[in-house]
């Protein structure tokens, strides 16, 4: 395993090189009873999607330390004059910090305790049942528990700024050919999840906006997306080597709206684990681009040597890059997100494309009051996917805006190596400069956007496309190394959409632990993209090299800044 560190565009970059490491295994969930002429979709339509980090057993938590008395869900507090609040909830989670953590749930009855992958799957939610259903325009359906998602999870629901639990009703499910005898189920058998719907494309049909199941997982949907990445709550000492720990959502309160017409949807959570507490509201505003403003306030029990705030995991199996493409698979790509984008606390654009490694790799982009960071899918061209059942150019980006002041820390990227679409293979948080001390309370607000595309984001040229290949024989003869490597970055947009191909436009590059050559910069009259080809040199051989570039005209920058990590 190698630690190395370096500088990019100004900032301060750490890696880590080795290793073995896994997120976690997509596993399906059930879908709704939907109308036999309207295709299935949301979470129901995605093949192999879920985090098998959603099952209720915490892997930081060894079996012979769980406690054997299951959590209560929070008592309900008398709600303030304003009604139920965030305030609540943080009150909740400070009390909750000074108690002993205490794991797992409630058991599932016989008749459940066993379903496998199909039979969870048959048990579907009946659309008719939904909460709030011709009441406003959200309406909200609940997942049973079972499967991977065994764990109870409280429900309640706010109204007139007074909360109430939404009780477990075996009516509400189809349960086909699974429970032969529904009624009997315990009342109090609860839920593990649920997902809100919202009219995103028609007036008649309300589609699911925002999704909350296993764990701290939640997903978000903008109009014309389909799920490919997933958010999380918080991240606990992710690809270390003592074991990542996996903080639950055990509570929610969803705020009913008050207004038929009322766009905006206010969901509470109340987030716990071996080692912190936390409350969280989430500010939900559908749209072409769904936005989700998320404030947390969070209570260590005890200190914390990485916390990952905002984390996002992903797949990439191989994209653009010849040199990443090792399967035996008819589609030109493979991924949900096909690279990592921030902007740093200086304003700079930084670009950096997703591999699937040969073995593990972690960076981390040091950084001061950083203005944006997430994982973005930027080809949205079916043809270079040819996949019409995962339809990967309908994966949206998340854009992880920070409001207020995060202070020093980085933006962590860690990219593990997997044989197979099915598992979660990239992760992306950040992380404070300072280890968590516990009893020291932390605030963390930000925006999370779910987005196809964004002319803001970055506002100027951006990268379309990274290939690296091997030297010619000719080249490799010329420069006496068998091993010099060549690189191309496509660049287009911004300032340079339309510009004349006899403008002087540069390359700046920098590399670290090795050297550039035959470094040259044309316009593409087949596409009007400006294209950067350059072979890159180890200083010694299997070093791995570290490149940023970013095209200049007259002084003045045209483009976000190309980062790369090559192995040679």
């Amino acid at each position: 395993m190698q630690v190395r560190h370096w500088i990019v565009g100004g900032l301060l970059v750490l890696a880590l090189v080795g290793g073995a490491y896994v997120l976690g295994v997509h596993v399906s969930v059930p879908s709704e009873t939907g109308d036999a002429s309207r295709p299935p979709e949301g979470l129901s339509e995605m093949i192999g999607r879920r985090l098998s980090a959603g099952s209720s057993t915490p892997r930081a938590v060894p079996a012979d330390q769980a406690a054997p008395v299951a959590p209560q869900p929070a008592p309900a507090p008398a709600a303030a004059d304003s009604g139920f609040g965030f305030a609540n909830v943080e009150d909740l989670a400070r009390q909750r910090s000074q108690q002993p953590y205490v794991a797992g749930s409630t058991k599932l009855p016989a008749a459940i305790a066993h379903l496998t992958y199909d039979q969870y799957q048959s048990i579907r939610f009946r659309r008719a049942d939904a909460l709030w259903r011709n009441q406003s325009l959200y309406e909200v359906q609940f997942f049973h528990r079972g499967f991977n998602f065994d764990r109870r999870v409280a429900i309640s629901e706010v109204v007139d700024g007074a909360p109430r639990p939404v009780p477990y009703n075996p009516a509400w499910f189809d349960f086909g050919r699974v429970v032969r005898q529904p009624g009997k189920l315990p009342r109090d058998l609860g839920y593990a999840g649920f997902r809100v719907h919202y009219p995103l494309h028609t007036p008649g049909y309300k589609d699911e906006v925002i999704v909350f199941l296993g764990a701290s997982f939640f997903r978000v949907l903008g109009r014309n997306q389909e799920y490919g990445l997933t958010a999380r709550g918080l991240a606990i000492n992710t690809a270390s080597k003592g074991g990542e720990e996996f903080p639950w959502f055990t509570d929610f309160w969803l705020v009913r709206p008050t207004d038929p017409e009322q766009r905006v949807l206010t969901l509470y959570a109340l987030l716990d684990s071996e080692s912190i507490t936390g409350a969280y509201q989430f500010t939900v505003r559908p749209g072409s681009i769904t936005q989700v403003e998320v404030t947390s306030s969070l209570f260590p029990r005890r200190s914390i040597q990485k916390l990952g705030i905002a984390p996002l995991t992903s797949m990439f199996l191989f994209g653009t890059d010849p040199s990443g493409h090792r399967f035996d698979d008819y589609r030109p790509q493979v991924h949900d997100s096909d690279g990592f984008m921030a902007q740093t606390g200086t304003g700079e654009w930084l670009w950096r494309p997703l591999v699937n490694p040969r073995e593990l790799r972690i960076n981390r982009f040091m950084d001061q009051g950083p203005r944006g960071l997430g994982l973005i899918q930027r080809d949205r061209d079916f043809s270079h996917y040819q996949d019409p059942v995962a339809n990967f150019q309908r994966r949206p980006s998340y854009w992880i805006q920070p409001l207020g002041d995060w202070g020093k820390g980085g933006a962590e990227l860690v990219e593990i190596p997997t044989d197979e679409a099915i598992h979660d293979n990239i992760a992306l948080y950040w992380v404070p400069e300072q280890p968590v001390a516990a009893g020291k309370e932390l605030h963390y607000s930000y925006l999370l956007s779910a987005n196809l595309e964004s002319p803001l984001w970055p506002p100027g040229a951006k990268v379309v496309a990274t290939r690296i290949t091997a030297a010619t024989p000719e080249e490799q003869r010329d420069l006496s190394r068998s091993d010099a490597r060549r690189v191309i970055i496509d660049f287009g947009g911004g300032d340079l959409t339309g510009l004349d191909p006899s403008q002087p436009v540069k390359a700046l590059l920098t590399v670290n632990s090795g050297t550039t050559e035959n470094v040259t910069v044309q316009r593409l009259e087949e596409n009007g993209l400006w294209r950067v080809s350059f072979l890159v040199v180890p200083t010694h051989p299997h070093d791995t090299v570290d490149l940023h570039c970013f095209l200049q005209l007259y002084g003045e920058s045209l483009s976000e800044t190309w980062t790369y990590q090559l192995v040679t």
